[in-house]
């Protein structure tokens, strides 16, 4: 069922990106103007293109992402005894490093800076890794926990002192696999990840009875009092893509 749940969740995103949707819908308007469907074309276009030009000019992502980012914040004290630090993957470009052979960070890279930080701040605690491969094409590869076991030994952190979990595919699968790893079963954990990917982890975590506190990383939006037209599509588009993604995933 878990291995259904992921290929529909993939097939499903494919349809549901905004950017694929844009490229759809421009498609399908085309399409129409050549077997003369005006009207039909007209409707599909012409939002199509406003969308294209709003995204163009104001970074709407933001709009969606900053919420997400402010549900939970870094916390002003961290606790004083913790049982381990959780790392969620998402931090890798784990194509990029299959195809040049050597670990490379993507988008979600803080993860890593935050874990060495509380990996300094909690020098006993163990840091507990926990991801695979989200691509349906890239299943039968070494995966981010290899990945991560390079890139957290070249930060520095001891390599006795890491836990790796390899076969999660989602995060709902990283809490499921990395329950049995766990050092202690009811400890207390902080939890690693981005900070729009937040909210979902969290909510995650304590179904599956993972006591966690949140360590939010890589925050992304930026705050209404910042943000200004900017005529720059490809990066308007890329702030909406996680919102996007998150939201529905919450959802």
């Amino acid at each position: 069922m878990d291995s259904l749940f992921f290929i529909i969740s993939k097939i499903a995103w494919a349809f549901l990106s905004p950017s694929n949707l844009i490229i759809f819908f421009f498609a399908l308007g085309s399409f129409l103007l050549l077997f003369n469907a005006i009207s039909w074309a007209k409707i599909i276009l012409i939002p199509s293109s406003i969308l294209a030009l709003l995204l163009t000019v104001y970074p709407f992502g933001d709009l969606l992402i900053e919420p997400l980012e402010k549900r939970f914040s870094q916390p002003t004290e961290l606790p004083k005894n913790i049982d381990g630090i959780i790392i969620l993957g998402g931090g890798e470009h784990l194509n990029i490093s299959i195809n040049w052979n050597r670990p490379e960070l993507g988008n979600g890279g803080d993860r890593y800076i935050g874990a060495k930080e509380l990996s300094n701040y909690y020098p006993d605690a163990p840091i507990i890794f926990t991801g695979g491969s989200g691509s349906v094409r890239l299943q039968n590869t070494k995966g981010e926990g290899y990945l991560a076991k390079q890139l957290l030994t070249t930060l520095g952190i001891a390599e006795d002192r890491l836990i790796i979990e390899s076969k999660s595919r989602n995060t709902y699968e990283n809490f499921k696999l990395v329950k049995p790893f766990l050092p202690v079963e009811n400890g207390h954990y902080l939890l690693v990840t981005s900070a729009f990917h937040m909210p979902r982890a969290m909510g995650i975590a304590r179904k599956q009875g993972v006591n966690v506190s949140p360590y939010p990383v890589d925050f992304r939006s930026i705050s209404r009092e910042l943000r200004k037209i900017n005529f720059n599509f490809h990066k308007n588009l890329k702030s909406l893509e996680p919102a996007w993604k998150e939201w529905i995933g919450l959802t």
